[in-house]
């Protein structure tokens, strides 16, 4: 009787993380489909008023709210081509393996105290390495097309992942200095008194410009640039697999936002007197706000050259972060 019941508490034990392990999955999945298209949607509104026009309206009747799942639908009717000199097998993974990086990176991303799918103890490591493998789809798009200007895009995406990844990596390093954990929840318990933003705020601005940098927006988008080389590794792609990249990128936009809430503005903490609102929806609330900065530059800035881009990465921003990366650690070992 006492092994039967034992037996009976394994097995409800294992069915119950099994169950926790699906909802959790469900969530994260609904997460990475459903905030990107809000994000989408914000671009359209966004960009309509700064450039003085209406943007979306039909689609939803209300200002357009159902525009991107319009376009969805559409991508989805769309005919799937596939160049005659491709390589069909990379081809058609490649929007796979732009997409699949971001979604796994939400795993990881607290949304409250106890509010995560998986806690790991190197955290950043993972989201890090993790968010540098979706250049690799850009790659692997570029090449297989059998297209210059496919190949010239994929070729500056290359070039702008390995300028940028350095500065991005920095910037989170002396984040992860100053907190003495590399788990995404231990960095945002230790801003409970002060959020990193405030004595790192030079890093910061480091860490958005790299991650603008690392998902070829503007003013960072010549691997897409339309006016040069048509629309970069994606000129050969149609319906579905096109709106996988696009739906990365405006996953990348969320998973960039979301690590830097958590890294400098404190994640799911609130502000001083403001407790009363929940962390989720502070977290919520700064992954947009910094998803709003993103879209913003798409309307005021210009695209960079090639050069002006490579220079700007070498000569300003890894100087910035190393210099500002020895003094946090001088402070640290300074004050024991």
């Amino acid at each position: 009787m006492i092994h039967l019941a034992q037996t009976s508490v394994v097995d409800s034990s294992v069915s119950n993380y099994w169950l926790a392990l699906v909802i959790k999955a469900l969530v994260v999945l609904i997460i990475f489909l459903v905030v990107p298209l809000a994000v989408g949607y914000m671009e359209h509104k966004v960009l309509a008023h700064m450039q003085a026009r209406m943007g979306p309206m039909e689609a939803g009747k209300f200002h357009g709210w159902a525009q991107l799942m319009a376009d969805g639908a559409k991508f989805i009717q769309k005919e799937d081509v596939i160049p005659a000199a491709a390589d069909r097998t990379v081809f058609s993974i490649a929007p796979g393996v732009a997409l699949v990086p971001y979604l796994v990176v939400l795993v990881v991303i607290p949304f409250g105290g106890d509010i995560f799918a998986l806690n790991l103890d190197i955290g950043i490591f993972f989201v890090l390495a993790m968010s540098s493998i979706g250049v690799l789809g850009v790659l692997m798009a570029g090449w297989s097309s059998a297209n210059k200007f496919s190949l010239m895009g994929a070729l500056r995406a290359a070039a702008q992942l390995i300028a940028y990844e350095l500065p991005l990596v920095l910037a989170a390093a002396a984040a992860v200095m100053l907190a003495g954990t590399l788990s995404l929840v231990g960095i945002v318990q230790a801003q409970q008194n002060i959020w990193y933003v405030i004595p790192l705020f030079p890093l910061f601005l480091v860490f958005m410009i790299a991650a603008v940098a690392e998902l070829t927006r503007p003013p960072f988008d010549m691997p897409v640039a339309d006016s040069e080389i048509i629309f970069g590794a994606y000129t050969e792609y149609t319906g579905l697999k096109f709106a996988f990249f696009l739906l990365s990128e405006y996953g990348g936009i969320v998973v960039m936002s979301a690590v830097a809430s958590v890294l400098f503005l404190g994640g799911f903490l609130p502000l001083p007197g403001l407790s009363v609102i929940p962390g989720p929806i502070w977290m919520f609330g700064k992954i947009f706000a910094l998803s709003f900065v993103i879209v913003w530059l798409r309307a005021t800035f210009p695209r960079l050259r090639e050069d002006q881009l490579q220079r700007f990465a070498w000569i300003k921003l890894v100087p910035v972060t190393l210099i500002w990366i020895l003094g946090v650690a001088f402070v640290k070992v300074a004050t024991g």
